[in-house]
């Protein structure tokens, strides 16, 4: 099977690229990304209300990677980074583009494909809620978190949440997440 993860972004490539990175993702990585990222926006005078939400939404993104993503395959090229996810971040006409990807494991797609769905059918009132249904109710999961991550994105961006699972082999997934941060 020839499967290669560039090819999402390849095919979504609308955009000027501020940031890519792919391998490991860890507390160094995560921090030198949300510098760069802030600083390049601080280049192009961008305006301190979108970088706020870019940067939140990116702090929450990369949190989502460190914390949920699962074992890369045994056979994938690399084998040395324990928590291998890729992120790019695009300046678009509107805003900025997150997009972020990592491996999910075929026992998890369904639970996650329905939260998504679950997402992106409710109205922004109804994201607020689960938000804080969610906030008050939460239980820490197995990998640490409680469950706000995507409602959060949904909530600070008013947006939809994109998404493209493509199958790497019978085990593993590989699961993109595209979301647009913009002014309104």
């Amino acid at each position: 099977m020839s499967f290669n993860i560039e090819n999402y972004f390849s095919d979504n490539s609308t955009g000027n690229t501020i940031l890519y990175y792919k391998g490991n993702v860890d507390s160094d990585v995560i921090n030198h990304i949300l510098d760069t990222v802030e600083n390049k926006m601080v280049e192009v005078s961008e305006q301190s209300k979108l970088r706020k939400k870019v940067y939140n939404v990116l702090v929450e993104s990369l949190q989502n990677l460190y914390h949920h993503v699962d074992k890369v395959p045994s056979d994938f090229e690399d084998q040395t980074s324990e928590r291998f996810g890729l992120i790019a971040v695009k300046k678009v006409n509107n805003g900025y583009r997150i997009i972020t990807g990592n491996f999910v494991h075929s026992d998890n797609i369904d639970k996650l494909e329905e939260k998504i769905k679950r997402i992106n059918r409710s109205s922004h009132e109804e994201i607020k809620e689960l938000y804080k249904f969610i906030l008050n109710h939460q239980r820490i999961s197995a990998k640490g978190g409680g469950g706000l991550g995507l409602v959060d994105i949904a909530r600070k961006t008013g947006n939809k949440l994109e998404y493209s699972i493509k199958e790497y082999d019978s085990h593993f997934s590989f699961f993109y997440l595209n979301i647009l941060v913009n002014e309104e």
